[in-house]
């Protein structure tokens, strides 16, 4: 698949597969951010997509950010629907409670998964069918 992107600022980097097969590709950061401890921020990258029609963009976690920093994507997986065609910001939240963290212009932030996604029909039922799990949710498949 070709995808078409846009630079919106010199300082934007292309996102880039750090190895083949990858399933994400790493997101940079345009610009400084500072993360203070518990806080938040929408951190820039410089880009717009044009992600074409039956597919999304999930923008997810780095984990080598949130094992070693606490910092993760806040809205995670963040949805980029395929008709936006605005800035591709990254809202990243520092989960740790002491130690501010900064985000330095061209730093890894994220990553990006392109995947194809249904759009589907409603149809409203009085009763939908019976499954051995039935309405068991949170926890009902007992403990890991």
């Amino acid at each position: 698949m070709r995808l078409r992107i846009k630079k919106l600022s010199d300082d934007a980097t292309v996102p880039v597969y750090a190895y083949h097969g990858d399933a994400g590709c790493d997101l940079f950061s345009c610009s400084e951010v500072v993360l203070p401890p518990g806080g938040r921020a929408m951190v820039p990258t410089g880009l717009a997509l044009a992600i074409p029609d039956g597919y999304a963009g999930f923008v997810q976690p780095r984990s080598g950010l949130a094992a070693k920093h606490g910092v993760s994507v806040l809205n995670t997986p963040g949805l980029i629907d395929s008709k936006y065609r605005g800035e591709l910001c990254v809202i990243l939240v520092n989960l740790d409670p002491a130690q501010a963290y900064t985000v330095a212009k061209g730093d890894k932030i994220a990553q990006l998964v392109i995947q194809r996604v249904e759009e589907v029909d409603f149809d409203l039922v009085e009763e939908l069918d019976e499954t051995a799990r039935g309405v068991g949710g949170f926890g009902s498949s007992g403990r890991a």
